[in-house]
C-alpha cells in the first residue's frame, strides 16, 4: 500500500466519474487509486495533486452528499497550494468549465490565490505563493493581530 499523509478530503459527487475527470482537466488532479464494483460503479477513488491526496466518492448515505443534492451548500472548502503559474491555472480551470468565484489576487500574507466552484458545486480555493512574509509584515499590511504556534511554518 502507498503512504497516506496525515490526513486527506474526501468529497462526495452524484456523478463520481464525472468528477474524476473533470478534476484532472481542469484542475490538474492525477487519478491514484480507482476502485469498481462488479457493475463499474466507482466504490471509491484517490487523486493526488504533488503531496496532497483527496478521495472522490459516491453520495453513499444522508450524511454523504454533493452540494448539488443540498442546495448547493458547501462546509467545507479545499484548499490546494500550487507552485506555479496560478494565473494560467486559473485560465485552464475556466475553460474546462469551473466557476470562478474570485479572480486570482495577491493577498496581504504574500499568495496570490482564485476560488472556483466545480459543476456539482464543490468550492476549491487555490493558492501560490508570490512573495514570502512574516507574519510581522502581514499584520503590517493588513491591520490583523497574528498568532502562531511556536515552530509553526504557517
Amino acid at each position: 500500500m502507498p503512504s497516506h499523509p496525515t490526513f486527506s478530503s474526501a468529497l462526495f459527487y452524484v456523478n463520481p466519474k464525472a468528477a474524476l475527470d473533470f478534476l484532472t482537466r481542469a484542475f490538474g488532479f492525477e487519478l491514484d487509486m480507482l476502485l469498481e464494483d462488479e457493475n463499474g460503479n466507482l466504490a471509491h477513488s484517490q487523486m493526488v495533486y504533488g503531496d496532497g491526496r483527496i478521495m472522490v466518492g459516491t453520495e453513499w448515505s444522508d450524511n454523504h452528499k454533493s452540494p448539488q443534492s443540498v442546495g448547493g451548500k458547501c462546509t467545507q472548502a479545499v484548499h490546494v497550494q500550487i507552485a506555479k503559474d496560478i494565473d494560467k491555472h486559473c485560465e485552464i480551470a475556466r475553460a474546462a468549465g469551473a466557476e470562478i468565484l474570485a479572480e486570482p489576487e495577491t493577498q496581504f500574507y504574500g499568495d496570490r490565490t482564485y476560488r472556483a466552484r466545480d459543476p456539482e458545486g464543490h468550492i476549491w480555493t487555490f493558492s501560490q505563493t508570490v512573495e514570502t512574509l512574516s507574519p510581522q509584515q502581514w499584520d503590517e499590511k493588513s491591520g490583523l493581530k497574528t498568532w502562531m504556534r511556536e515552530g509553526s511554518k504557517g
